[in-house]
């Protein structure tokens, strides 16, 4: 005899946790089931764990500024990358605690095991039978992307799911995929004393698309580290146990690990997709509704990484929120989502806020920019470098997007995203206050560029307030 709940969240991710807070405040009638360790990836291999590495890492490469501010004795540092490792290790295991205690707090109602889709509203369990629901929310994630023949490699290939179960790193290591995870770890790699050379298919890094903060960006990494970009990587065997990677013009390296970063691909394999009677695409991917969550009009709602719409964190939050309330309701509701905003948090922070450069191609916009190699917060930091370009639709001067290469550029990412969610223009931006000396002031020497090109009855009354003509305080 099958069990039925009224709503089955498949998955106990970023996206099913949220999907499961929203259930929980108006039904106890639910299952939460879950294939694997009981966690996000977030917290077991993604942003916190890489995190702990670079912030370990940026420490230690702090004392090559030591001897601009006066401090001496920089060359006697050293960097002990199993403590690295062991405390990076300690604060993931305190992150996961939470989420790897869903399970015991739930006791019967949540399920661990392989779940396969049946129909709308049928789920076979392994080893538990079968489940009916009035509504499934499918949050199964996301995997590495891994090329089969480099299976053959075994141990010698890492990626972020094995990545961060290692007491030590090797010597040298070969990053192949040089998007947001793959640039962060290879320059937080080589800034741990790690031989490191990067691989990309692509021209371009961390997913920037404006051709100026994409050439700074690499430019800036390069600095750090080898970088062979514009053909695909091969790997072979080398001597003594080591690997081959091979990439644009010839180049190779000797590496005694490689790092496959080439992104994750939903965990949709075996789900039973084609039993919802939807049209599926090459891929195997029913059609998402990125306002509502749902699969066509059926009671079945996907989110997180499962659907590949906005494989982040905090969108695959949003995304449970969305799907957990829809579920429970008698008619979906389509969501107003967030501004978009994507940070890479290499040195400098890559960010995207809004459209992107890549999106308003072909457009009639306004560009204003800011090079920080000369904004004054940042040479009294050592890090005079960076660049922001922002965009605008002219006339009206609305905010549309920007790309930068920023350091600090996170706290920049929040900002730009406020102003693009409440939908403000390039005079609401410029009327806000800018404190002296702080590195957005690079950010209001962009507006202005901006302001310059636009007609002046739109001005607020401290808008058009001009520069000083001096830099040290513009």
């Amino acid at each position: 005899m099958s069990q039925h709940a009224r709503v089955v969240i498949i998955g106990s991710g970023s996206a099913g946790l949220s999907a499961l807070r929203e259930v929980r405040h108006a039904t106890d009638d639910f299952l939460i089931i879950n294939d694997g360790h009981w966690g996000t990836t977030c917290a077991e291999s993604g942003c916190m764990p890489s995190k702990a590495l670079i912030e370990a890492a940026n420490a230690f490469h702090r004392r090559h500024d030591f001897e601009a501010f006066g401090i001496s004795a920089a060359e006697t540092l050293r960097i002990r990358v199993p403590d690295v490792m062991a405390r990076m290790k300690r604060m993931r295991d305190d992150f996961t605690k939470s989420p790897r205690a869903v399970p015991e707090k739930l006791g019967e109602k949540a399920i661990s095991g392989r779940a396969r889709l049946l129909g709308p509203n049928r789920i076979e369990i392994e080893g538990h039978g079968e489940v009916t629901a009035d509504a499934i929310i499918l949050a199964t994630g996301s995997s590495p992307v891994l090329p089969g023949p480099w299976k053959t490699f075994g141990d010698r290939i890492f990626t972020t799911d094995t990545l961060f179960d290692r007491d030590d790193l090797p010597k040298r290591i070969a990053v192949i995929g040089m998007g947001a995870i793959g640039v962060e770890l290879a320059q937080a790699m080589a800034r741990m004393g790690i031989e490191v050379a990067g691989f990309d298919a692509l021209e371009s890094v961390a997913g920037m698309t404006d051709p100026e903060v994409a050439a700074l960006l690499r430019d800036a990494i390069a600095a750090e580290l080898p970088l062979h970009l514009g053909a695909p990587a091969e790997i072979s065997e080398g001597n003594a146990g080591s690997l081959i990677v091979k990439g644009a013009g010839g180049a190779e390296f000797e590496a005694d690990a490689v790092l496959a970063a080439m992104g994750r691909r939903p965990n949709i394999a075996g789900l039973g997709l084609e039993t919802l009677g939807v049209p599926l695409d090459d891929h195997g991917m029913p059609e998402v509704d990125a306002s509502s969550t749902q699969i066509g009009d059926l009671p079945v709602f996907m989110a997180g990484d499962a659907n590949a719409i906005h494989p982040i964190l905090h969108e695959a939050a949003d995304e449970g929120h969305i799907a957990g309330r829809n579920a429970l309701a008698e008619s979906p509701r389509r969501y107003r989502r967030r501004a978009s905003m994507a940070i890479a948090f290499c040195a400098p922070n890559a960010v995207r806020v809004g459209q992107s450069f890549a999106d308003l191609e072909g457009k009639d916009i306004l560009i204003g920019h800011a090079n920080f190699a000369t904004q004054s917060r940042a040479r009294l930091a050592e890090e005079a470098h960076g660049l922001i370009r922002i965009y605008a639709e002219p006339g009206s001067g609305k905010l549309l997007g920007c790309e930068m290469a920023l350091p600090e550029g996170e706290h920049f990412a929040h900002l730009f995203g406020l102003a693009i969610q409440s939908e403000m223009s390039t005079y609401d931006m410029l009327a806000m206050p800018f404190y002296h000396p702080v590195m957005e002031e690079g950010l209001r020497s962009a507006l202005r560029e901006i302001a310059r090109q636009l007609p002046d009855e739109e001005r607020s009354d401290l808008a058009d307030c001009p520069e000083k003509g001096h830099s040290t305080l513009d």
